[in-house]
């Protein structure tokens, strides 16, 4: 004899499901505002599962959203100048080496400009910032729509390419610059990626190359350890805009 649930149990055990579930999601609105198309790119951290869309095409002006289960870290970046050529879909910039407009479990190719993001669930504390530690390829921001205990709008709105020194250049099929690469990917030197006798807060300081990444956006990583300016929290299960060439 099979286990009978009366119809004032099935509602009310779907009621605790929308609760649980509606309480474990953010939304996240995705907003192009450069003069080109950008393909926005997502990668779930921690061997956790990858999102609804690792990958998809976002054409100048339009928007789109995500839901995001909480808890959840990783992070979001926009690739550019991408083409399928030959069945192949690659992108100039930040591409995910997926042959695919979705990254599947890919992340970027340095340079890339950074997102990363841990959601906390239960309306915690959710914590987030703007990278320039892979580089630049691109400008970006994240903005907490709701939320309390601080809930800044990290933007790095400069357009970093264009004060890039040549050793750091990345250039297109015109010779323009498309991505400005971080210290530690040109020179793979400790001092730079912050690894060996660096690889402390207190070894690993600030360099000639990132100063140039920190005066152009002051509120992003301009390296591994800059934290203090660069780290934000936000509570309450806020949802986030995250905007490209805000």
């Amino acid at each position: 004899m099979g286990f009978l649930v009366s119809k004032p149990s099935l509602t009310k055990l779907f009621y605790l499901w929308f609760v649980v579930a509606g309480a474990h999601s953010a939304t996240f609105t995705f907003i192009n505002n450069c003069p080109y198309t950008v393909w926005p790119g997502t990668l779930t951290g921690g061997g956790g599962a990858q999102l609804s869309s690792t990958g998809f095409e976002l054409a100048s002006k339009a928007s789109s959203t995500l839901d995001v289960p909480a808890p959840w870290s990783g992070r979001f970046w926009g690739r550019t100048q991408c083409a399928d050529t030959s069945g192949k879909f690659q992108c100039a910039t930040a591409d995910c080496g997926s042959g695919q407009i979705t990254c599947n479990g890919a992340g970027a190719i340095p340079p890339a400009s950074l997102i990363e993001l841990t959601l906390a669930a239960n309306g915690g504390q959710d914590f987030y910032d703007v990278s320039l530690v892979d580089g630049f390829n691109l400008p970006l921001s994240i903005t907490p729509q709701g939320g309390s205990g601080g809930c800044s709008a990290p933007s790095c709105p400069a357009n970093v390419n264009a004060a890039c020194p040549p050793e750091l250049q990345i250039k297109g099929s015109d010779g323009g610059v498309i991505a400005c690469k971080s210290a530690c990917l040109a020179f793979n030197q400790p001092q730079y990626c912050c690894t060996g006798a660096y690889s402390s807060p207190d070894t690993c300081l600030p360099t000639h190359y990132s100063k140039i990444f920190k005066r152009q956006c002051p509120q992003a990583y301009s390296y591994a350890f800059d934290d203090k300016s660069s780290t934000f929290t936000c509570s309450g299960g806020p949802n986030y805009l995250i905007t490209f060439c805000p």
